[in-house]
């Protein structure tokens, strides 16, 4: 019975900000993740990003593999990245982290592959409202920054 109320509480429990005498309501968590898996398993846009659960039994939602296929007309083009994104017990208040498993040169990702909060502008003016969509996006499109459109990649295949 216990568990059961736990497991109650914890699915209406929302946080509210005070702003200005306005409160404003943040979605739990796992509510905003399955939201998240849903929309990663129907596809959207025009099929160049793609996440869902590392491991299907993830009763957490806390691992997300993730793929990006690099824009054309770049040094990235044609190239699947895969990347792993991590979002923890304070997600989505807080930012999700991210962490190539392809290697890739791009200037907000450092030598382990991991993706610099600080440089990815999605990831630097976080707000509870984005998504793991909107980190990927963030980084499609730095692929198509000038700095990063002819750097060299790695070769094919390889990984951190």
């Amino acid at each position: 019975m216990v568990s059961r109320l736990l497991i109650f509480y914890t699915c209406i429990q929302f946080s509210y900000t005070n702003v200005f005498s306005n409160f404003k309501a943040v979605m739990p968590r796992n509510f905003k993740l399955l939201e998240e898996l849903e929309a990663g398993e129907k596809g959207s846009g025009d099929g160049t990003i793609s996440w869902g659960l590392n491991d299907d039994d993830d009763m957490t939602l806390s691992v997300w593999t993730c793929m990006i296929i690099g824009p054309p007309r770049t040094a990235f083009e044609n190239r699947m990245y895969t990347l792993r994104i991590g979002t923890g017990e304070d997600y989505p208040i807080k930012p999700p982290t991210a962490r190539f498993i392809s290697k890739i040169k791009l200037n907000c990702v450092n030598e382990n592959g991991i993706v610099d909060p600080n440089k990815l502008e999605v990831l630097k003016r976080w707000q509870p409202t984005y998504s793991i969509r909107n980190v990927l996006e963030g980084l499609k499109k730095q692929m198509q920054h000038k700095e990063n459109h002819k750097l060299s990649q790695p070769p094919e295949n390889s990984q951190y």
